[in-house]
């Protein structure tokens, strides 16, 4: 896990509800049980902020940073993604996005990366489709000067088949078969003894293998899927071993954010 990853699962799964900033002291003793050192912090708050996720201010506990509006836009969206909240029935329809050509390798690359984190596929060089728009879609476009046409529309032949060819539906199975049995070793041992730093650590770890999720899982509706997918056993596990680990795990954060590990009282 590096610093930069890390920031943004601790922005997003705790100080996005603790008033969107931290000071870079209180990040410094928050990633360290991940193995993360203070001048990575330093280094990797310094590059987000440059890119627009952070704004520098001035807090009780000394320099800090503080979410951007876009930041927080991505996040919320994210965490809707993460713990599968709010996602509304299907009517059936496909979102279909049309770009214009873009002429320089890396602004392809940079579009195909972003639209597939916002759970687009490619049907072909210019078509992309998605069960359902994407809140973040205009954005995108706007910052990368691209043109577009939209439309919802059905599809007339198989949409199992559509869905098929258009995402990786067997590496994706796989990837949640794999992430299972990392998941279940992780939380196998009993964490009521363990300090509340170390739950940290292990919710921390167990939240950001799942994020990865964000990047290749569309979030297709359930009609699309096959009957024994093995996401939905992934997502029952996540969301259970998340909301077990969160007391303590929270614990931890308001003491680093207090200014202190609280490691001498700091049990689960």
């Amino acid at each position: 896990m590096n610093a930069r990853s890390a920031l943004f699962d601790i922005y997003g799964d705790h100080l996005l509800s603790r008033g969107e900033e931290a000071p870079v002291a209180g990040l410094v003793r928050l990633l360290a049980p991940l193995g993360i050192s203070a001048p990575a912090v330093r280094t990797a708050v310094s590059r987000m902020a440059r890119q627009g996720w952070l704004a520098p201010v001035r807090l009780p506990g000394g320099a800090g940073y503080r979410l951007t509006p876009r930041a927080v836009g991505r996040m919320r969206e994210a965490a809707d993604r993460i713990y599968r909240r709010g996602t509304p029935p299907w009517d059936g329809r496909w979102h279909v996005v049309v770009v214009e050509r873009v002429a320089e390798r890396a602004g392809r690359e940079r579009l195909k990366s972003a639209l597939g984190y916002l759970g687009y596929a490619c049907v072909d060089r210019s078509t992309w489709i998605s069960p359902r728009p994407s809140v973040e879609l205009e954005s995108l476009l706007a910052a990368e000067r691209i043109g577009a046409e939209r439309f919802r529309a059905s599809y007339d032949g198989d949409a199992h088949d559509l869905a098929a060819r258009a995402w990786d539906l067997d590496g994706l199975a796989a990837a949640y078969t794999e992430w299972l049995g990392r998941a279940r070793e992780l939380v196998r041992p009993s964490d009521r003894d363990l300090p509340a730093e170390t739950v940290f650590a292990i919710r921390s770890e167990l939240v950001h293998e799942w994020r990865k999720f964000l990047f290749v899982d569309p979030g297709l509706p359930a009609e699309l899927l096959p009957a024994r997918w093995p996401g939905r056993d992934a997502a029952e596990l996540f969301r259970y071993e998340a909301d077990r680990l969160l007391p303590a795990a929270a614990r931890f954060v308001d003491c680093c954010l207090a200014g202190s590990t609280g490691r001498p009282s700091g049990r689960s």
